[in-house]
């Protein structure tokens, strides 16, 4: 008995120990654990610049420029009182006019990070490259600038099975390089209205962006391959004036692919009156009224583009002409523009075939929205599409050497691409001239 009284006893006390060391750590662990030091990261939020601000800093309020708007309005409308409004349009009036601001166009308030939010800075873009800064935080100060660009050099391929838009459309590509092709590359050795299922293309071309992001179109094509009816056409940029910045497309044996005159100064228009020497309206009892130019109809703003390059000799509004502008190409050859809403060019200004001299509208004497354009050849108003027009001026034998070495790295870029292969691209930048090779499949 006294022996099994013992082991009880035993056992007893064995659990009282096990039980005391169990206690005794646990109480080490609750001690270990409330001797962690917790360590929390903060985070500071990511820095982000535009228009050359820490927008961190700032409440930021964008919109757009809304009918009525005025840039007093918009300021007062946030807490800014007419005295300050005028003191700071007149402080910036030598850089930026406020009056104009364009409805529809955005821009930005930087205002004060506090319970306020007053701005200190008011931010305008009339295009998606520029902005104007109105400053007026501590002093007043203004200045324009431009977001940094990225141009990046694409290829892309196809083969034609119903029509040159479809087929770039198809790519994902945008449509502007489709009238870079038609209109003004090849205008005068393709006929795009005639090509043949199995015709193939390649082209090298520049699309860019604005801040990275922001796709700011096709910029131009430095070269093209076009392959029509089994016959090889090639077309490479180059500058041929620097002073004027005259730029032409020439095939691989240095001949200019274009002709000295566009064949319409408005694109996508169609003509709805032609050049007739005999020709009677009702308006004046079907009497003989010449008209000595031809009207292409097209909707009110539409951009007129000079046909060829010149000087430009007359820009006004006068009776019937209405708003136009008048242009000497050399000693034979002069072209006029009618009928203009806005005209888009200065007396003595140098203008280049394609640039924009006015928009179409409905001033003087007409019934519709046109451009009557008018063509003169030494002194006398003729046809145009009557006239052997000449070609684009030929490269200068000074510059043909060189030509010929600049396209050849360029000729063997476009040989080498496949109609399969995958689209490279090239990167650069405005800022950073380093290039960069990436591969993308654009199929």
């Amino acid at each position: 008995m006294d022996q099994k009284r013992d082991r009880r006893l035993g056992n007893k006390y064995l659990i009282l120990v096990l039980a005391l060391c169990l206690f005794s750590a646990c109480k080490e662990d609750k001690k270990e654990v409330l001797e962690v030091e917790e360590i929390v990261e903060v985070k500071k939020p990511k820095e982000i610049y535009e228009f050359g601000f820490n927008l961190n800093n700032y409440v930021v309020k964008r919109d757009t420029i809304k009918n009525g708007d005025t840039f007093g309005d918009i300021l007062e409308r946030n807490k800014i009182g007419y005295p300050k409004i005028f003191h700071i349009a007149e402080k910036a009036k030598d850089t930026f006019d406020i009056r104009r601001l364009q409805v529809g166009k955005p821009y930005t308030l930087l205002c004060s990070k506090d319970s306020l939010e007053i701005p200190e800075s008011f931010i305008y873009q009339p295009n998606k490259e520029e902005y104007v800064v109105i400053n007026f935080k501590d002093s007043i100060h203004a200045f324009k600038s431009r977001k940094p660009i990225k141009y990046i050099q694409k290829t892309v391929t196809g083969v034609i099975t119903s029509s040159i838009s479809e087929t770039i459309d198809n790519k994902g590509v945008s449509a502007v390089l489709t009238n870079l092709l038609a209109d003004n590359i090849y205008a005068w050795t393709i006929d795009f209205r005639r090509l043949q299922k199995g015709d193939r293309f390649k082209v090298i071309y520049t699309d860019k962006y604005i801040d990275d992001s922001i796709y700011g179109g096709i910029h131009d094509v430095k070269a093209a391959y076009f392959e029509h009816n089994t016959e090889p056409f090639y077309a490479f940029q180059f500058e041929t004036d620097s002073v004027k910045g005259v730029i032409d497309y020439f095939n691989e044996d240095a001949k200019n692919l274009r002709r000295a005159f566009l064949k319409a100064p408005v694109k996508f228009s169609r003509i709805s009156s032609r050049y007739n020497l005999r020709r009677r309206i009702a308006v004046y009892g079907y009497k003989v009224r010449a008209h000595k130019g031809t009207d292409f109809a097209a909707p009110i703003g539409t951009p007129i583009m000079a046909t060829a390059n010149g000087t430009v000799t007359k820009s006004e509004r006068r009776g019937g002409n209405g708003n136009y502008v008048k242009i000497r190409h050399n000693a034979t050859y002069e072209t006029q523009y009618l009928h203009m809403r806005k005209r888009n060019a200065k007396v003595g200004q140098f203008v280049k075939q394609g640039d924009v001299i006015g928009w179409v509208g409905m001033t003087g004497n007409t019934g519709g929205p046109h451009v009557c354009y008018r063509f003169w050849v030494n002194g006398r108003q003729v046809d145009p599409f009557r006239q052997k027009l000449p070609e684009a001026k030929p490269i200068s034998d000074s510059l043909k050497t060189k030509y010929l070495d600049f396209i050849k790295p360029i000729k063997i870029q476009l040989d080498e691409i496949s109609f399969e292969q995958e689209e490279v691209i090239i990167e650069k930048d405005t800022i950073n001239t380093n290039t960069n090779l990436i591969t993308q499949n654009y199929n």
